[in-house]
């Protein structure tokens, strides 16, 4: 089995889709890899792929107020994406693309092993919790599958594009946190 470092340096020099070919930075992900709680975006954007960072321009500064509103810091998270290289323009990735990075996030599913995984965006949510997903109708509600809670709500940059949607992602997160927090006393309880 990979370790942490390998599977990063593996994705460095990934070239299965063309993605590689207009990337900036591969974005691997960030924090916590001993977390019980997991977010998975869609792909990389414009800054995101400049600074080799997850969710740092707009929609990330919107998360980092939400995770903050509900008392999760980004300490104690990780946050990862479906595609590791900025799709062009910051179009939805292929599904091409998807197939070809899927096997990374799941490697790192694996070895962080979070028990709660949310899907930010209908991208992520139909990657992982069902190809069928419909955000608008499905966010918020949790699958129990093979040992983890998975949960979508809408990607931060569908905020801010309807800030209408944002009183559901609020409550969304609401539940997150609850969900974080029955889980977290549930481990303390046991050791």
């Amino acid at each position: 089995m990979l370790d942490w470092n390998e599977l990063e340096k593996i994705c460095n020099n990934c070239t299965r889709c063309d993605l590689y070919k207009t990337r900036h930075h591969m974005v691997f992900g960030k924090g916590d890899i001993n977390t019980n709680l997991m977010f998975i975006g869609e792909g990389p954007g414009e800054q995101e792929d400049l600074t080799g960072t997850p969710f740092v321009g707009k929609s990330g500064q919107l998360f980092d107020k939400i995770l903050k509103a509900v008392d999760i810091s980004r300490e104690e998270i990780y946050i990862a994406n479906i595609v590791k290289c900025r799709p062009p323009r910051n179009r939805n990735p292929l599904e091409t693309e998807k197939k070809a990075c899927l096997p990374y996030l799941r490697y790192q599913v694996k070895l962080i092993h979070p028990k709660i995984i949310v899907c930010l965006g209908r991208v992520s949510a139909q990657c992982i919790i069902n190809k069928n997903f419909r955000i608008t109708r499905e966010h918020g509600t949790w699958v129990d599958r093979k040992g983890y809670y998975l949960t979508a709500t809408y990607h931060p940059s569908a905020l801010l594009r309807d800030p209408s949607k944002k009183r559901d992602a609020w409550e969304d997160f609401k539940k997150i946190k609850e969900k974080y927090l029955e889980i977290s006393q549930k481990e303390n309880e046991t050791t």
